[in-house]
């Protein structure tokens, strides 16, 4: 089994590093759904399972079961199936239908809640689901990407390892914050390499990681219901939270002005970047980095969508007039 699946490694890290335009700042996008399945979950799925392998913590007998909001579903999936074992991904009505279907199509079985949590999201509704089917099926390994050591190694020892190879300075790095391991895997890596490197988490505004008030939030990927235990690793020096019409925003800009259709979280990074550096100035540009986890075929009906963008903008006014 750990034969089969390494066989696949080879698809797995070493993306692109481009450079894009812009006037103030050495800014470069690392294209990660370059990575099997388009997308940066397939880091931490690949090294989390075959972790477990190792461990003997996964059998043929075993079966998967995890919480995500699409990408780390898909890419266990894709690795589960190839290697054979079954595996339930738990999700909720905010992802993408092509997403689920491609799920409904190459896994064992699929659970989806549809309450939302005390929140206003899915998440506390997902894991207490997750924590269900551990208690009635044998065998059932939750691969727990919110607080596994292991997804932190995955990206200690991939993306931040990579940065450390691609830059001989980098002065910023802008991560957007899910689950919690991209960044604190990364930022212990470039901080190791550049000691002097701030990073930025990205968050979405009504995510309660970084003590936002929540709300209801229509854009899968990036932010949570909860704290992630794998955000207190993370050696962050500055949050920004950007609101969803402004990930739109920020989505379209990537695609017009630099050619990346990428997907929601990377426009919220760009986003971000935009607004930290739109009042500074400086003497020599400083060397920027950010991620792009996916490309933007899962958003299609909806960042790509105006129909979509105009309900969301109204979605917005309704709930700020609750808030209030």
């Amino acid at each position: 089994m750990l034969d089969k699946l390494q066989k696949l490694e080879s698809m797995i890290g070493h993306t692109p590093m481009v450079k894009l335009d812009h006037p103030k700042i050495n800014l470069y996008a690392k294209l990660e759904y370059h990575n099997l399945m388009n997308s940066v979950k397939a880091r931490a799925a690949y090294f989390i399972l075959k972790s477990a392998i190792e461990r003997g913590e996964v059998t043929e007998g075993s079966t998967i079961i995890e919480s995500s909001s699409g990408n780390f579903a898909i890419a266990l999936a894709t690795l589960c199936k190839h290697v054979g074992i079954h595996f339930i991904p738990v999700i909720d009505p905010n992802i993408n239908s092509s997403y689920e279907n491609l799920l409904r199509a190459v896994s064992h079985e699929v659970a989806k809640v549809t309450e939302r949590d005390e929140t206003g999201g899915y998440l506390l509704t997902r894991l207490a689901k997750v924590k269900e089917l551990q208690a009635t099926i044998p065998d059932a390994y939750w691969t727990n990407q919110y607080n596994n050591p292991d997804n932190f190694q995955a990206h200690y020892q991939g993306i931040g390892a990579e940065f450390a190879q691609d830059f001989e300075q980098l002065d910023y790095v802008f991560i957007g914050v899910s689950t919690g391991g991209t960044i604190a895997g990364i930022s212990h890596r470039v901080k190791e390499a550049f000691p002097n490197v701030k990073v930025i988490a990205v968050d979405s505004q009504g995510s309660v990681i970084f003590g936002d008030k929540p709300r209801k939030r229509y854009i899968p990927g990036i932010g949570a219901s909860i704290v992630p235990g794998m955000v207190t690793r993370a050696l962050i020096d500055e949050v920004v939270h950007v609101p969803e019409t402004k990930t739109v925003q920020g989505c379209h800009e990537l695609f017009t002005q630099h050619a990346l259709f990428a997907g929601g979280s990377s426009g919220t990074s760009y986003y971000a970047i935009q607004e930290y550096f739109k009042d500074k100035e400086f003497e020599t540009p400083p060397t920027v980095a950010f991620i792009c986890p996916d490309n933007g075929q899962a958003y299609t009906s909806t960042v790509y969508n105006p129909q979509w963008v105009e309900w969301l903008q109204q979605q917005n006014v309704e709930d700020e007039a609750v808030l209030a």
